[in-house]
């Protein structure tokens, strides 16, 4: 009778981090991504009213258009016009983070093509594209060109 034992090496334990770890822990750009596609939706979610405001002004006469333009100028009540800017570029960064990797994620599924360096340079080329749009339509929106 062969006796055959099996030494098992010595593998790492992986715990859940703790929250006093959170400073140093790092997470890799899909990660990020992840967590900013999540917080694109929610945002986006939480400011719809104000997107359907400012749609339903635009569209509704000319009087209204002029106030809707007015935000962008004189501000809203007591809200200035630069909150107002603001939010309105939060508001495109989160669409187009959104967007953006929610393409990514799509185009993932569809090709089948998983693999850790795919993931980490479309995360690094999604967070790079929809900041760079960000920044482009911001400065349009801040009056730049």
């Amino acid at each position: 009778m062969t006796n055959t034992t099996k030494i098992k090496a010595a593998r790492p334990v992986f715990r859940n981090i703790h929250i006093s770890q959170i400073s140093s822990y790092r997470l890799p750009p899909a990660g990020i991504v992840s967590i900013l596609h999540r917080i694109s939706g929610l945002m986006m979610f939480l400011l719809l009213p104000f997107v359907v405001w400012m749609f339903d002004m635009s569209l509704t006469s000319e009087i209204s258009y002029d106030a809707f333009t007015n935000a962008f100028v004189a501000g809203i009540g007591f809200v200035p016009a630069w909150f107002v800017k603001l939010t309105v570029l939060a508001l495109l960064w989160g669409y187009l983070h959104h967007f953006i990797a929610g393409v990514r994620h799509l185009w993932m599924d569809a090709t089948h093509s998983v693999s850790k360096e795919q993931g980490h340079s479309t995360a690094v080329m999604t967070l790079a594209l929809s900041v760079l749009l960000t920044l482009l339509l911001g400065a349009k929106l801040f009056g730049l060109y």
